[in-house]
């Protein structure tokens, strides 16, 4: 199974935060996207490979009003 990578990780990492921080849930999330709970865990989870896609951020962002910048790192990851 291939890994996430390190630049993958922040990014999880920054939609879980702004996720938390606006008060949404891991269900609220699959609503937004139109998928199962269980995938929103497994994208969340650093044991699978499931993660965002670009389409994904963008609908995030729309629907916790913000920019799909916020959930990309300041600068690159090494």
């Amino acid at each position: 199974m291939a890994k996430k990578s390190k630049f993958e990780i922040s990014v999880i990492d920054r939609v879980r935060e702004v996720r938390q921080k606006k008060g949404y849930t891991q269900d609220d999330l699959a609503m937004f996207l139109n998928v199962s709970r269980g995938f929103i865990g497994q994208v969340e989870s650093p044991n699978s490979a499931s993660k965002y896609k670009l389409d994904h951020l963008n609908q995030l962002a729309k629907e916790m009003d913000c920019s799909p910048k916020d959930f990309l790192p300041e600068k690159y990851i090494k």
